[in-house]
């Protein structure tokens, strides 16, 4: 009986230290009172809410497959996006959640030997992947980054435009990351928010993966960032494309 309630007592002080060193985890991680976390939630989510939006689960590099499919340019009218980038000769283009490198590789070619893409990833997997396919076919104004959940690891002041396709949405920490990316850019330079419109039912994505250009609003032009609401371009199947501008000092 004394060794049974010992191994209780002892279970229970273990149940609590555990419980009381993921929450200090959870106050240290979220002690940002725009985070919120509800035990309630999508299961395709973490559980972990900004704004009001839930933070959706990052697709693991298993994924490839998927971002490489075929039918991609159908759904997604790839070619149009990248149009819509308004790419130039020279310019310097951050690719964060580069994945492997879909559309990494075709900017590649439009920035010139002059310019530079730099493919911002945290997963080293798909890095590895995106340059293999680098040297293959011998691209060499492309740059790997592995960036961190609060941090795209970019030189202050460096970048003319930011795009993100189908993975703001997925960020641990969009507040930490936006502050950065934002500091990344030269004045007047771009950032550019691409997600499956929230606004259209028929868009067959889970909803979690979704965002309306209302909320990105709401989380881009927050005043601490200096970014200003530029356009919205609405020419993809899919998606939206909602392009914000660093503020000139």
């Amino acid at each position: 009986m004394k060794t049974t309630i010992t191994f209780a007592i002892l279970s229970s002080v273990l149940v609590a230290s555990l419980a009381q060193a993921e929450d200090a985890k959870k106050s240290k991680d979220d002690d940002n009172p725009r985070y919120t976390r509800r035990a309630i939630h999508d299961r395709n989510g973490i559980g972990k809410f900004y704004l009001g939006r839930e933070i959706a689960h990052v697709m693991g590099y298993q994924g490839i497959p998927w971002l490489e499919r075929p039918e991609r340019e159908k759904e997604e009218g790839l070619k149009k996006m990248v149009e819509s980038f308004k790419l130039k000769p020279g310019m310097v283009v951050a690719d964060i959640g580069a994945g492997s490198g879909v559309i990494t590789l075709r900017m590649a070619k439009q920035v010139g030997a002059k310019g530079k893409i730099i493919a911002v990833d945290v997963q080293q997997q798909m890095l590895d992947a995106l340059n293999r396919k680098l040297k293959r076919q011998e691209i060499k104004n492309v740059e790997l980054v592995k960036g961190t959940q609060k941090s795209p690891k970019l030189k202050p002041n460096s970048v003319d435009l930011i795009i993100m396709v189908d993975v703001y949405h997925e960020f641990e920490f969009p507040y930490e990351m936006t502050i950065e990316m934002a500091k990344s850019l030269k004045p007047g330079g771009r950032i550019c928010f691409v997600e499956y419109r929230m606004e259209d039912p028929a868009v067959p994505i889970k909803l979690v993966h979704k965002m309306s250009e209302k909320q990105v609003k709401k989380e881009a032009l927050q005043k601490e960032f200096h970014l200003k609401f530029k356009e919205t371009v609405d020419v993809l199947p899919w998606q939206h494309m909602v392009f914000f501008e660093r503020k000139k000092f």
